[in-house]
């Protein structure tokens, strides 16, 4: 007689939809810059990954505005420099939607002036807006995961000014913010990782916005510059950041906390 051999039924393997894990469904998003360029953009992609966002700015009435077109958008006017601005933000965002999931730190400011003839207050402004403001902010919304219990994934915007120097534009207290803003986000990863909060931050090279507008964009010598310099050849279009965006700000990137993500056509590459 011929043996019987057992056979085992193997568990059925759940179909694979990689697309989910970018989808923010029920979760709660605070924008910083909002009103305008990169982080109104920012916005627009958090609300169609499913987010409830709350979009932050001096400018109410260009927040009231992008908000009218989201879904369940909210507008809080507020000056992030101020001492107590982002507190209030927070617990603002917290007693209209019950909690906080993702931070994206995008309001800044920048001085372009040579060095040498930077003043020392100007100096200290920028690093207020660029690093002081994106610290507490962090710090403040990091005690609210940590004490929901949920925690969180914060994105810190640096710039590829951060990465690598540049001289020919004249940019001492900007570069310095975002240098600093780099390795704060590693430090603060480092800390906050055991208790469910990742940190990480998106560096874009040269995009255009309120900042470029007319002095990188629209000048035909630095837009010759750029495409020079730029290994993919050409500035970036507004919708290239929308991956790696929502990559930091989602489950996708679960397993990643304190990286610097740079999108810059391969300009910090040479």
């Amino acid at each position: 007689m011929g043996r019987t051999i057992a056979t085992r039924t193997l568990p059925a393997v759940p179909p694979v939809d990689p697309l989910s894990t970018f989808r923010l469904d029920g979760r709660v998003a605070i924008v910083t810059g909002a009103s305008s360029g990169l982080g109104a953009r920012f916005a627009r992609v958090l609300d169609a990954a499913g987010a409830v966002v709350v979009l932050a700015a001096r400018r109410v009435d260009r927040l009231e505005a992008l908000a009218g077109e989201l879904g369940d958008a909210a507008a809080i006017g507020c000056d992030l420099a101020e001492p107590d601005a982002a507190e209030t933000l927070v617990e603002t965002t917290i007693a209209r939607h019950g909690r906080v999931d993702v931070v994206v730190n995008n309001a800044g400011t920048y001085e372009r002036v040579p060095a040498l003839e930077e003043p020392r207050e100007r100096f200290r402004e920028v690093l207020d807006v660029n690093l002081v403001a994106p610290f507490v902010l962090a710090r403040t919304a990091a005690r609210r995961m940590i004490e929901s219990g949920t925690g969180g994934s914060i994105v810190n915007i640096s710039s590829i000014w951060g990465v690598v120097g540049v001289g020919q534009i004249p940019e001492a207290s900007y570069a310095a913010s975002k240098g600093a803003l780099v390795n704060l986000t590693r430090e603060l990863a480092a800390q906050w990782a055991r208790q469910g909060v990742r940190v990480n931050s998106l560096a874009p090279g040269w995009f255009r916005s309120e900042m470029t507008e007319g002095t990188m964009f629209g000048d035909e010598r630095a837009e010759r510059w750029i495409k020079n310099r730029t290994p993919l050849g050409r500035g970036g279009e507004e919708h290239e950041l929308d991956g790696a965006l929502l990559f930091l700000a989602s489950d996708a990137s679960s397993y990643v906390t304190g990286q610097v993500l740079c999108v810059d056509g391969g300009w910090t590459a040479v």
